[in-house]
Order: C-alpha cells, then structure tokens, then sequence
C-alpha cells in the first residue's frame, strides 16, 4: 500500500491531509498486517473507489452503508454495489424494489451501481475494509474517523446535497450534517431484517430528485446502467 493513498481528482486536495495522521498511520499499519494475513475486500486498489468515481464538486448524493460485502466477487469500494455476474445481496434486491415502485423503473439483474457513481452518487461505507466472512471486523479501527472527516467536507460545501441515511448507523452521522442547504433522508435500513420499518414505501429516490429538481441540479437515473 502507498504511504499516501493518490484519490486522483479535488478529494485528495479535500481530504489528503488525513492521510498524514496519527490514526490513519494506525489504520494503515493495522491494514498492510491485514491484507498480508486474511483476505480483505474490496481489493486494496478499490479500497477508495467511492471517493475515486464520485469527485467532491460532483457529488449530488450520499448513500451511507456501514461496510463492506464479506464474501468473494461482492466488494469493489462502492455501497451496496456488487461486481457484475455476482449475485444481488437482500439489501440490494430491495433498494431495487422500493425503486420499481417509487419511480416504474424496473428491478435490473445486475448489481454494479458504478452508473450511480458517475452521476455524483457518493456511495460510501462508514468502514471501507473488512476480513471475508467476518462482517464489522474493521470496525473500530479508524475508518470511522476517516469517512466522519468526508461528511464533514461534504458538509462545507456550498452546493446542497442529498444525504441518504438507511439504518443506526448512517443516521448516527447526522450530527455531522449541519448545513442547513443540505437535504437529509432517513429511514430503516434495506435490508430483510428491517426494510419493512420504513424503507419500503419511502419513495426516497423521487424525493431526492425533486430535492435535486428544486435547487436546480440535476436529477440522477436511477436506472442501473
């Protein structure tokens, strides 16, 4: 792994200063044991692709999951999103529901959400390693302190956003979104154990893009591409 992970657009200006660090000097000696002993995903050069394929100027949404897929051929760096030919997780399959039946688009059969990211979809684990099989095995570690740090500049930024929070744990970076430009939506998370609390019948994808409609951006395809 590089000493200073190159992003390759405004982010590392944004946020490479994190880099440098005491806890990401943590994390990184931590990761460098990790990826040497246990399979890790995503690959360590698609560790950062949420930030790599969405630019900071760019972003018009944030999709918050809390961390990686844990089992082979899933994890690529982006939220929810899975290699193409892998086949969809629960959660995915009911993001893809909710969003035949809020916007008519019908359920695809892939799960790459790369056509999200392209069009300022920041799709960002609050943790962005984990050990196959073993889920929140990162957790703890300083990848919180990290993506707390990405909300924060997101925050500053004097475009508004849509910040998407499914679940305890992407609600609980709320705290962090005090710019009253910014739009929040919040509900359960997708997947099986709790998509029936309020996920389902959130017609979060049509509010968020009549949020995007009224501040003039914009809306996003939601159709996987």
């Amino acid at each position: 792994m590089a000493n200073v992970p190159i992003i390759g657009n405004d982010w590392d200006k944004i946020i490479g200063g994190e880099f440098t660090k005491p806890y990401y000097q943590q994390l990184r000696a931590f990761l460098i044991k990790e990826y040497s002993s246990y399979k890790i995903y995503p690959d360590m050069y698609d560790v950062y692709n949420a930030l790599r394929f969405t630019p900071y100027g760019s972003v018009k949404a944030v999709i918050l999951g809390q961390d990686p897929y844990h089992e082979p051929g899933q994890a690529h760096g982006l939220s929810f999103s899975v290699r193409e030919g892998t086949e969809l997780p629960p959660s995915l399959k009911n993001i893809y529901k909710e969003i035949e039946n809020d916007t008519g688009i019908v359920e695809p059969n892939k799960g790459d959400l790369t056509s999200w990211a392209k069009q300022g979809v920041l799709l960002m684990n609050t943790v962005l390693t984990v050990r196959r099989g073993q889920a929140n095995s990162h957790k703890g570690m300083g990848w919180e302190t990290f993506t707390d740090e990405v909300i924060k500049a997101l925050n500053r930024r004097e475009t508004p956003i849509a910040f998407i929070l499914w679940g305890a744990n992407a609600r609980s970076k709320k705290a962090f979104i005090t710019n009253p430009i910014h739009g929040i939506f919040e509900s359960s998370h997708p997947s099986p154990l709790s998509a029936y609390s309020g996920f389902f019948g959130s017609r979060v994808f049509s509010r968020v893009n009549k949020f995007l409609i009224e501040n003039e951006i914009p809306p996003i395809n939601w159709r996987v591409e």
